[in-house]
C-alpha cells in the first residue's frame, strides 16, 4: 500500500460525486485518460475494482464505498494535522508543561486558568515541588518553563520578573509580640521557630533571615514540608515562622494569624518566570511566558499590598 496516494483518493471522491469521468476530470483540470490511468493505479494496487457503470453513470461498489469513506476519514485527520499544526505554529494549542514552586500554588493555578480561557486548546501539565524539586525538572527539560522566587545560579535561562514577593514573621493572635511595633531581631532570641524542609526557598530565606541570632528551630517531622502544616502549627501556638506574604493572606484577614512588625522585614522578593536560554521555547511556551509576565501581577495575593 506505500504506492497509494492523496491524489488517488481525490479521484476516487471526485468521481463517486459527478458520477462520470469527464465531469471529474474537468473538476480536478485533467484529461479524462489521465484521471482513468490514476484511477486503475488504485485499484491495482488495492487488488479491487472500486466502481461499477450503471445507467445513472459510475457508481462506487463494495469495495469503493468502503475506500470512500476511508478516504473521508484520511480527510479528516489531515484537516485535524494542519490545525494542529497551526494550533502550534502561533501558540494557541500544543503541550505546555510548568514547573511551579510550592508557595506559588496559591495563586499560580489562577493564573494558569486564566492563560487556559485565552488558549483553550493548549494541553497543559502542572507540577509542583519545593524549590530544588522544580529546579531539577527544569534541568531535565521536564517543565518548560516554571514560576518561582528565586532563579537558579547554575542553569543558562531566561528571568521575567512578574511581581513583589514579600516576606512576613507570622504567629498567632495571642503571641507575647502581637501588637508591639518595631520589634528588633535580638527580640525573637529563644522563640520557637517553624520552618520548611532543606531545598525550599523559604527555608533558606530563614536561614538569612536569623542570621546569628539563637532561637529554638522547632520540627514538625515528616509534614514539614507543607505551608498549610506550618500555618497551622503557627495557630496552634506550636511556633512562630517566617513565611510568604502569599500563602497566609486569608488567614491574616480573618484573623486567625498575625503578622509582627519586625525590623528588617517584610524581606521583599520578585516572583519569576523562568525558562531555560539554551533550549528555545515553542511558540506555547513563549505565549504562556508572556501572557504571565504581562498579567501575573494581577493574580497576587491582596495582602503583598500591605507590605509592599
Amino acid at each position: 500500500m506505500r504506492t497509494l496516494s492523496l491524489r488517488q483518493l481525490e479521484a476516487l471522491r471526485q468521481i463517486a460525486a459527478s458520477g462520470s469521468l469527464v465531469a471529474a476530470a474537468a473538476q480536478l483540470n485533467m484529461t479524462p485518460a489521465a484521471l482513468t490511468a490514476r484511477v486503475k493505479a488504485l485499484e491495482e494496487t488495492l487488488g479491487l475494482l472500486l466502481f461499477e457503470r450503471t445507467p445513472a453513470g459510475l457508481k462506487p461498489n463494495m469495495a469503493g464505498a468502503a475506500a470512500l469513506e476511508s478516504a473521508r476519514k484520511i480527510e479528516i485527520a489531515l484537516k485535524e494535522f494542519s490545525e494542529t499544526m497551526e494550533n502550534i505554529r502561533t501558540g494557541q494549542g500544543g503541550r505546555l508543561s510548568v514547573g511551579v514552586v510550592s508557595t506559588a500554588k496559591y495563586f499560580a493555578p489562577r493564573v494558569i486558568a486564566a492563560f487556559k480561557q485565552v488558549h483553550p486548546k493548549v494541553e497543559l501539565r502542572l507540577s509542583i515541588g519545593n524549590r530544588d524539586e522544580t529546579m531539577e525538572a527544569l534541568r531535565r527539560f521536564d517543565v518548560d518553563v516554571a514560576l518561582t522566587g528565586r532563579p537558579p545560579g547554575d542553569l543558562p535561562i531566561d528571568r521575567t520578573t512578574i511581581g513583589p514577593h514579600p516576606y512576613v514573621l507570622v504567629a498567632p493572635p495571642f503571641h507575647r509580640l502581637a501588637g508591639k511595633r518595631g520589634i528588633r531581631k535580638a527580640e525573637l532570641a529563644g522563640e520557637g521557630f517553624l520552618f520548611r524542609e532543606e531545598g525550599s526557598g523559604s527555608r533558606s530565606l530563614f536561614e538569612y533571615f536569623i542570621g546569628d541570632v539563637s532561637v529554638d528551630r522547632r520540627s514538625l517531622g515528616i509534614e514539614l514540608g507543607s505551608n498549610e502544616t506550618i500555618k497551622q502549627a503557627v495557630m496552634a501556638g506550636l511556633g512562630i515562622a517566617l513565611m510568604s506574604a502569599h500563602t497566609i493572606s486569608a488567614e491574616v484577614l480573618d484573623g486567625r494569624l498575625i503578622c509582627l512588625d519586625v525590623a528588617g522585614l517584610p524581606i521583599v522578593r520578585q516572583w519569576y518566570v523562568i525558562n531555560r536560554s539554551d533550549r528555545e521555547l515553542s511558540p506555547v511556551a513563549r505565549a504562556f511566558r508572556d501572557f504571565v509576565g504581562d498579567r501575573c501581577a494581577h493574580f497576587l495575593p491582596r495582602l503583598a499590598q500591605r507590605f509592599g
